[in-house]
């Protein structure tokens, strides 16, 4: 079995979730050449102990898109000891309240997303939410706007192709999540500058 395949089978449990299809022989290798190139990325970005936080953060966010493109379902055996050991070290590496308040603004802010549109949002997607937070810190609101603005291309092509029935179906948000942290995480910094500075 692929690592990641071994990884996202430990992550979801057996029976209990439906297995949508997916060419994991193309989108594993994908991922993991992903992966590969965001611990070199976060390396070649950070100081020795962020780039560790930072690289553990980026493998949380493969995993957790491999599983919610496979299962529809954002696994909590990754994103709560996760949460817990990225929001523990970053206020070891870079103490300040900024990364507590990062995760739980986020969560919270797809908390009220979920109430609001239950079909559309998971508590799964909460619970990344503040995994996000926790390392993004004050550029989490960057990343949530990536992806949503990522997931309007996906969302606007359901309704073309299946009109006012493409209300009922869903899409994997948490890849799009992965997107707008990946962003966020490297690049995060001057664009919410360059937003910030327009006010």
């Amino acid at each position: 079995m692929a690592p990641l395949a071994a990884v996202v089978s430990y992550a979801v449990p057996r029976g209990r979730y439906e297995r949508h299809p997916l060419r994991t022989e193309i989108v594993h290798p994908l991922l993991i050449a992903a992966a590969l190139a965001l611990f070199v990325g976060c390396g070649l970005a950070f100081s020795p102990g962020r780039a560790a936080v930072a690289a553990l953060f980026c493998a949380a966010l493969v995993v957790v898109t491999a599983a919610d493109l496979e299962y529809r379902v954002v696994p909590n055996r990754i994103v709560v000891p996760g949460s817990i050991a990225v929001l523990a070290a970053m206020t070891a590496v870079e103490p300040s309240p900024e990364w507590a308040l990062g995760a739980v603004g986020a969560s919270l802010f797809l908390l009220l997303a979920a109430f609001l549109h239950p079909k559309g949002m998971g508590m799964g997607d909460v619970k990344l939410a503040f995994l996000m937070g926790a390392a993004l810190g004050r550029t989490v609101p960057v990343a949530l706007a990536v992806a949503m603005v990522a997931a309007l291309v996906p969302s606007l092509a359901l309704l073309v192709r299946h009109g006012t029935a493409a209300r009922k179906m869903g899409i994997p948000y948490a890849p799009f999540l992965a997107l707008g942290s990946v962003v966020a995480l490297f690049a995060g910094e001057p664009l919410l500058d360059a937003y910030l500075s327009r006010f």
